[in-house]
C-alpha cells in the first residue's frame, strides 16, 4: 500500500506518468513557496533553499497508508521515506529550478542530504537544498521557479516570500510574480477532459514562472 502511495505522489508531483503528466495540463498540485539564497563567507552563492508547501488536497493523499505512532500526526522520520521518494522523482524535471547568471544557464547539483517533509496542520511541506555545482560570484543571477507543463502551480508567498542568507552588502534582490491567467484561457483549461492535451506552443508553465533577481555591485 505504501509503495503505491509513493509511486502515486511522484506522479502527481513530477509527471512520472507521461499519460497522466502531458494530459492533465491545468493544475491539478499547487505549491506555495519560500526560498533562500545561501551565501558562503566568501561572498559566494553555494545553493537556493526550497520549502514547498502543498495544499490540502495533495497533502491528505500524500499521507495516505503512511503509519504514524499518533493518529494524524506525522514526525520527519516517518514523513522520510516520502521525502526520499519525491527528492528523487523532482530529480528527473531539475526540481523545477533554472538558474541564469549574467544571462547563462549554469548547473545545479542534486540534493545530498538535509532534505525532509514536515507535516503542520494536515499540510506538508518539502524543505531542500539544491547546492550550485560550483559557488558562483554574482552580478547578475536569475532564477525561474515553474512546471512547464502546469501540472503544478507556484505561487511566492505573500509576505517575506524570498532571502538572501548572509549576503555581502552591495547585493539587492528583487522577485517577479507572474501575472493573472487571462480569464478565458483559465476557463477553457478547467474545461478540458483527460484525454486532451495542451498545446505546447502555449508554454504555458513558463509563462507563469515564479523569478528571484539578485545584482550585486
Amino acid at each position: 500500500m505504501i509503495k503505491q502511495v509513493f509511486f502515486a505522489v511522484a506522479a502527481a508531483l513530477t509527471g512520472l506518468v507521461a499519460t497522466v503528466h502531458t494530459a492533465a495540463a491545468h493544475p491539478h498540485v499547487w505549491v506555495t513557496m519560500r526560498s533562500e539564497l545561501v551565501y558562503a563567507p566568501d561572498g559566494t552563492i553555494t545553493g537556493i533553499r526550497h520549502a514547498w508547501t502543498f495544499d490540502d488536497m495533495f497533502s491528505a493523499f500524500a499521507t495516505q497508508g503512511i503509519d504514524s505512532k499518533k493518529r494524524g500526526v506525522f514526525t520527519r522520520e516517518e514523513l522520510a521515506p516520502l521525502a526520499k521518494t519525491n527528492i528523487e522523482s523532482l530529480k528527473d524535471f531539475d526540481y523545477f529550478t533554472v538558474a541564469r547568471l549574467n544571462g547563462k544557464k549554469v548547473d545545479l547539483a542534486d540534493p545530498t542530504g538535509g532534505y525532509y517533509l514536515e507535516y503542520k496542520d494536515q499540510i506538508l511541506t518539502l524543505n531542500f537544498t539544491l547546492p550550485f555545482k560550483s559557488p558562483i560570484k554574482v552580478k547578475d543571477l536569475q532564477i525561474e521557479i515553474y512546471d512547464p507543463s502546469y501540472f503544478v502551480d507556484f505561487s511566492f508567498e505573500k509576505n517575506n516570500p524570498v532571502a538572501l542568507v548572509g549576503s555581502p552588502a552591495g547585493c539587492k534582490l528583487a522577485v517577479a510574480r507572474p501575472e493573472e491567467m487571462d480569464p478565458a484561457k483559465a476557463a477553457k483549461l478547467f474545461q478540458m477532459t483527460p484525454d486532451q492535451k495542451l498545446d505546447p506552443s502555449e508554454l504555458l508553465g513558463a509563462q507563469f514562472a515564479n523569478r528571484i533577481v539578485v545584482k550585486c555591485s
